[in-house]
This record gives structure tokens, C-alpha cells and sequence, in this order.
């Protein structure tokens, strides 16, 4: 009995490594896969299968690069656990000093506070509860997105303007990328959930400010301490171009540059009133619209009103080229273990 108990358990041993072996064939001419921080060997070959089925015409070197990106991304999502907070802007003190904040109500009746974004479209504070989610620490990078182009079979973004000496640095791998469509962003975060199997996306409108606001809390800047700490988690004012990354402090939960860098693109479309009629459950924005909303700031702007973690900004899904400071970030709709 014991022998075929060991004879039963070599065999699914077995089995188990053929199976492995069989998905990783000879992807990219190497038996070597990426590690992973957070996947198991058999889910990076699973993607590997994936990715080699889905772009056959691409060189094994190009699908290594597609695999070592969306498996990257997937490790640079940080959980962030589901839970209730007052969505909008909730006021703070009139004059206070972004180096040292205060601790919101900052000794005063919250009705006595002053508007933290001058535009009146977040003033209505509304409760929202969330499901958890992931959302990824970075923002896209340029590098990543001139994968999924070529992935795609389509021509670099601005090709034209590449070549010249002076605009040479604005495309640089670790930037964030600009978009012209956010339709673009959106496809993206969809490519990287088609070829690893999770459910990608933009992230919600609400998704970003939890989270940018450490799961809700009463912050003013969505920096390393909630303060601006001027070269060391938030730009020198005047820089005038957007920066790597990863380049600051993250912000408590692990996510890094939501404000002076890129803007990031959400889901939802863009209502001035939405926060009156918002439902409390993971809301999802109104179901159509002319606009959609980004949230964040970029470099051009003063700090003061870059930072601020309160503000929507509306803008218009097509535009005219890739700007600069318009940017994303994908989440996973799940609060499931990435495994």
C-alpha cells in the first residue's frame, strides 16, 4: 500500500511538471521565465502561453518583453481595502502652511472651513462604501505604452518627433505617457487584463480619491506625510516638464506621484451634479456624457492648486495630440488574491 501511495504521488508529480513544461514550450527560445513578486510560476507561464497564442507573428523577444511588462504590472498592484468615507470636499482650514499641515478640522467646526478646490462641481460631500481593489502604483509609462502599440501593430505615438535632439528627453521609457484618447488609457489597462487573466480597467473616479486620500482620511495633499516637502514628495515649483515615475515618496499606501507629475485618467464620465445623485455602492460614474473626468494634477501648475486632493477635472476624451501631463494609472476590479 505505501508503494503505490509513493508511486500515485510520483506520477502526479509528474504530471504536474509536464503540464508546466508543456505551457512553456520553448517561449522566446528560453526555459527561463521572469519572477514574479506576487504570481506563481505557473500563472507567469500561463501568460506566457497566452501572450505566444495571441501575437504568434511577434519575435520571441518582443513576447518576452510583452510578458516581463504585464507581469510587472501585475506586481506593481497594492491592495487596497474596501471600506466607507465622505467623498467631496470636505473643507479645511483658510490659511494653513503646505509644509506643515494641520490636522483636519485643524481646531475648527468643520461648517467653518474654506473650500479646498476653487470649482464648486466636488463641493456636495456624499458617502460612498467601496468593494476592495487594487490599484497600481505608477503611472503608465511611456516605455509600457510603446509596447502595447507595437504590440498592437501600430506606428509609435508622435514618430514624426522623435528624432529631433531637442524633444529627444520627452520621450523618455520612465516618463508617464501622454495620451491623445482616453479611450487609449482604457485599452491599455483592458490589453493588460486580456493576456494575464484579471479583471483591468481604469480605476473609478471614487477608486482614485479613496485612495489618494490613504482609504478615505481627511488629508490635504495625497504626498508621502500630507504635506509639500518641496523636492523631496513634490516638485520644485517652475521644473516645467513631467518626471520618472517613481521619482518621490509614495503616499502611505505605496502609490506614488498623484499630484505635480501627470494627470490620471478614470472611468467616468463627467456630471457637475453626479456627487448628488451618486450611489452609495462602488459608483461608477453616470452612464454617458460629452466629457470624461481625470483626477490629479499636472507640472505645469502652481503647487497650491495642483495638490489638492479634492478636485475633478473634466475634460474632453479626444484631443488634439499627446500632451504631456495627461496621463493613467490601471486598477484591477477585484478584491480577490492576485494569485
Amino acid at each position: 500500500m505505501h508503494l503505490i501511495r509513493i508511486l500515485l504521488v510520483l506520477r502526479h508529480s509528474v504530471l504536474s511538471l509536464s503540464f508546466i513544461a508543456l505551457l512553456l514550450g520553448c517561449e522566446a527560445n528560453s526555459n527561463s521565465l521572469p519572477s514574479s513578486k506576487s504570481l506563481p510560476t505557473e500563472k507567469v507561464a500561463s501568460i506566457a502561453a497566452t501572450i505566444k497564442a495571441k501575437y504568434p507573428e511577434l519575435s520571441s523577444e518582443m513576447r518576452g518583453k510583452v510578458l516581463n511588462t504585464v507581469v510587472a504590472s501585475i506586481d506593481n498592484m497594492v491592495f487596497v481595502e474596501g471600506g466607507e468615507f465622505d467623498m467631496g470636499d470636505f473643507g479645511w482650514i483658510c490659511e494653513y502652511d503646505e509644509k506643515d499641515v494641520c490636522t483636519w478640522p485643524c481646531g475648527q467646526e468643520p461648517e467653518q472651513l474654506c473650500n479646498i478646490s476653487r470649482d464648486g462641481d466636488d463641493d456636495f460631500v456624499h458617502p460612498v462604501k467601496l468593494s476592495s481593489y487594487y490599484i497600481s502604483k505608477y503611472q503608465t509609462t511611456i516605455g509600457e505604452f510603446d509596447l502595447f502599440f507595437t504590440a498592437k501593430g501600430r506606428e509609435l505615438f508622435d514618430a514624426e518627433y522623435r528624432g529631433r535632439e531637442d524633444l529627444r528627453d520627452r520621450y523618455a521609457p520612465r516618463l508617464p505617457t501622454p495620451t491623445k484618447h482616453w479611450q487609449e488609457a482604457k485599452d491599455f489597462c483592458k490589453w493588460v487584463g486580456d493576456l494575464s487573466g484579471y479583471p483591468v480597467d481604469l480605476p473609478t473616479e471614487a477608486q482614485w480619491e479613496f485612495a489618494a486620500r490613504n482609504r478615505g482620511s481627511h488629508i490635504l495633499f495625497p504626498t508621502s506625510n500630507g504635506n509639500l516637502d518641496f523636492g523631496k514628495n513634490f516638485p520644485i515649483e517652475g521644473e516645467g516638464k513631467t518626471f520618472v515615475v517613481d521619482r518621490f515618496l509614495p503616499n502611505p499606501l505605496g502609490l506614488y506621484n498623484l499630484s505635480g507629475n501627470a494627470t490620471d485618467w478614470v472611468n467616468d464620465w463627467y456630471d457637475k451634479d453626479y456627487y448628488k445623485k451618486s450611489p452609495i455602492d462602488d459608483p461608477q460614474g453616470p452612464e454617458s456624457g460629452t466629457q470624461k473626468v481625470k483626477r490629479g494634477s499636472n507640472y505645469p501648475e502652481a503647487p497650491l492648486s495642483a495638490a489638492p486632493i479634492v478636485r475633478r477635472w473634466p475634460d474632453n476624451p479626444d484631443e488634439e495630440a499627446y500632451y504631456p501631463g495627461t496621463g493613467f494609472r490601471c486598477a484591477v476590479q477585484t478584491g480577490n488574491s492576485l494569485k
